[in-house]
């Protein structure tokens, strides 16, 4: 339930909102958003506008109303960032689409805590091919208290990506310890080389090391508690360990000079031009990479920390996809729609057409995607668990507390020590709030 405050900062969320966003943008395939009779229309919100990507939305909806002509399907698609401002409105104001686009962790949590999404448990339970499909970490990033909350349309790891001419330079192979890490940068960085180029202009790129470090420095019943907005402390010493893991990279010359006034899209052109050995990457980015430098690069996940109290096992990652409304009248027709949408002959053309990993076991595979790509796939598919994006995986507050201290701890302004104070207050501040 939502307490007074945060009653209203709903309120002024929504107001603000509506004036921005105008009416809704619902459209259905007839162009019309009121259903005939016997026609059931469903609202469907994702963040897929992009003339590359929304085609194959439009052709898996078409398809799917041809087979199912009874249900309609009304589609509205916003853009990344302004999606998070839509998805606000939405949830605020009680006119929740029936089935929405979320990320995983406390971005979807949030929703769950307040009633808006649907628990969708019994609904997988009652089909277990249905749930089967899935490999299980994805279907892990939208539980909470073992429940399952949300439907994985894709999913994303990250990983090393390195150019193989490089290595071979200077004899150098895969690392798989900490240990052997070191030895590879400090060998490159020996020689002249720039070891890892990194653009952190936007300050996600950094925070994406930090979800990895702090998954293996921190035990995972003491991050559970933290990333829990009602518990959050963050008094474990493993995320001061954690920030000067990532301090130390650019202390010790690692990355490329500049990284906090080089976007990520500079910072890949470097990395295609040679001026850098490796680059930390998205798992869907390796199209790119493959367009770019085709047939010299490989890639390698990132070591374990054998000093770490946290799981090693984990991929730093997660998937995004889709809650359903509490409050839809359509339950039956929803999930028929879901299963469409993620059936296996789906779930493959997306691969194929989009690039996109999917989370349904075998639909990435070498036939219908780069052999890198299916790779990946199957490390995340081994893995215990994926180690959520960090600064959706806690409340938003304490993720703005890293996002804009981040550059700062890279360029010495702030200590590890100083940042985890700031993250210490805010997390306190929270509870109360959510208390």
């Amino acid at each position: 339930m939502f307490n007074s405050k945060s009653r209203v900062r709903w309120v002024i969320i929504l107001m603000v909102g509506l004036v921005l966003s105008g009416c809704s943008g619902f459209t259905s395939s007839t162009g019309s958003t009121t259903a005939e009779d016997g026609i059931v229309e469903l609202k469907f919100l994702h963040k897929w506008p992009q003339p590359e990507f929304s085609p194959y939305f439009d052709e898996v909806i078409k398809e799917f109303e041809k087979q199912h002509p009874h249900i309609r399907i009304a589609v509205e698609a916003v853009a990344d960032e302004p999606i998070k401002d839509k998805l606000r409105v939405v949830m605020g104001g009680g006119a929740v689409p029936d089935i929405t686009f979320s990320w995983s962790g406390e971005f979807a949590r949030k929703f769950v805590r307040s009633g808006v999404a649907m628990d969708l448990t019994e609904y997988l339970d009652a089909d277990p091919e249905w749930r089967e499909r899935f490999i299980p970490a994805s279907l892990q990033s939208f539980s909470l208290e073992g429940r399952n909350y949300g439907i994985p349309l894709r999913f994303n790891g990250k990983f090393f990506v390195y150019h193989k001419e490089v290595f071979e330079r200077y004899h150098l192979e895969k690392p798989t310890t900490w240990a052997e890490f070191i030895h590879v940068l400090e060998t490159l960085k020996a020689a002249g080389e720039t070891p890892i180029v990194l653009g952190n202009s936007s300050s996600w790129a950094a925070i994406h090391y930090l979800t990895g470090f702090n998954q293996m420095l921190v035990d995972e019943d003491v991050i559970t508690k933290d990333y829990h907005p009602s518990s959050g402390e963050f008094t474990d010493p493993g995320y001061v360990a954690a920030l000067r893991y990532l301090k130390e990279f650019q202390d010790q010359g690692y990355f490329n000079s500049n990284v906090n006034s080089s976007s990520h899209d500079m910072a890949t052109q470097l990395f295609f031009s040679g001026q850098g050995a490796m680059m930390y990457l998205e798992l869907e980015e390796f199209q790119t990479v493959e367009q770019m430098i085709p047939g010299k690069w490989d890639f390698f996940q990132m070591p374990d920390l054998a000093d770490g109290k946290g799981h090693q096992s984990f991929v730093t990652g997660a998937p995004d996809g889709f809650i359903v409304s509490a409050q839809t009248k359509h339950p039956k027709e929803v999930m028929t729609f879901l299963k469409f949408l993620t059936s296996q002959e789906n779930a493959g053309k997306m691969v194929n057409q989009l690039g996109w990993p999917s989370p349904i076991d075998g639909a990435t595979n070498p036939t219908n995607t780069l052999k890198q790509v299916a790779e990946g796939v199957e490390v995340i598919k081994g893995a215990e668990r994926m180690a959520e994006w960090l600064d959706t995986d806690v409340h938003a507050r304490v993720a703005d507390v890293y996002l804009t201290n981040i550059q700062l701890l890279l360029d010495g302004t702030k200590s590890p020590e100083e940042i985890m104070q700031e993250v210490q207050k805010v997390a306190k501040e929270v509870q109360q709030e959510v208390d």
